[in-house]
């Protein structure tokens, strides 16, 4: 990719996803993910939510309070669909932010890499999930946006990719204005959600048979005492 730009990675080594189309307008989904983006006021979160369900760019005003987006993934077999919720950025609000992220499955921590002090506050989100979530139970991408101001650029790719890493978070820069990485952005964070999802549901499943197994094993203990009163 250019610039040397590359799409997130784990630390555990490169993935590769598929970059599928989004799906055709349907009322059955097979899953729903709730995604909100976080970030300082002006670094792009509404245009870069904007930019991906509507197709185009346009400048906005501030958000006040949260708006609302949603747009459907077909992976496979499978159709996504992912409810996006565009939080304000105006410190005003940051108190009552965590009223809408509460119950998301993902997170997007955008920057603005020409404004070092909106990757600094990307980090303070970070910390503000970290309270709410436990580790594996969302997926967090770091995202530094604005890609088309790069040589305005203040935080470097290394220092972001190094504090993506040491957290263990996904990690991409993209441009809502030239339409760089954005469709990439959010297919793959549908992959991450539904394989997330996956891993959920085989550990449900496997808790729920020991479970049943140890219940059937009391169960007949119990039998069996009876029997030999």
């Amino acid at each position: 990719m250019g610039n040397g730009q590359e799409m997130a990675q784990r630390t555990t080594g490169n993935k590769e996803v598929s970059f599928l189309q989004d799906a055709p307008g349907s009322k059955e989904f097979s899953c729903v993910f709730k995604v909100v983006l976080l970030g300082s006021s002006s670094v792009g979160k509404t245009s870069l939510a904007y930019r991906y369900v509507k197709k185009d760019f346009q400048d906005s005003l501030p958000t006040v309070g949260c708006s609302f987006f949603n747009q459907c993934v077909t992976l496979d077999a499978t159709t996504v669909k992912l409810e996006i919720w565009d939080t304000a950025g105006q410190e005003k609000y940051h108190s009552v932010c965590h009223l809408y992220y509460r119950g998301a499955n993902a997170a997007l921590l955008v920057y603005d890499i020409t404004r070092k002090e909106s990757f600094e506050k990307a980090k303070v989100w970070l910390s503000e999930l970290e309270k709410e979530f436990l580790q594996n139970e969302i997926v967090i991408i770091l995202v530094g946006n604005k890609l088309d101001l790069s040589e305005e650029r203040e935080v470097t790719i290394e220092e972001a990719k190094e504090f993506a890493k040491t957290n263990c978070i996904l990690y991409t820069e993209t441009s809502a204005k030239s339409d760089y990485q954005v469709t990439e952005l959010f297919v793959t964070l549908a992959h991450e959600l539904l394989e997330l999802e996956q891993q959920k549901e085989k550990l449900r499943h496997t808790t729920h048979w020991k479970k049943s197994r140890v219940d059937l094993q009391e169960t007949a203990s119990r039998r069996m005492k009876c029997c030999q009163k």
